[in-house]
């Protein structure tokens, strides 16, 4: 059985990708050893969090550089 991330002890940080003006803004933690949470600023108390293994998420900013 898997348990689920403490994300209570995240440390979110809004993207630099994300614009100023209320769109397509996003958070992303990466203090969570293995993981990073990724989750929309707009709904951050009640809207989903993606969780990226680290090596996905790696191989994800890489490729968006």
């Amino acid at each position: 059985m898997t348990t689920a991330p403490d994300l209570s002890i995240a440390d979110w940080r809004t993207s630099s990708y994300s614009n100023g003006d209320g769109g397509a803004c996003v958070e992303v933690a990466d203090n969570l050893p293995g993981i990073h949470p990724v989750r929309d600023t707009k709904c951050r108390h009640d809207g989903p969090t993606l969780l990226f293994p680290t090596p996905a998420w790696v191989a994800f900013i890489r490729t968006v550089k």
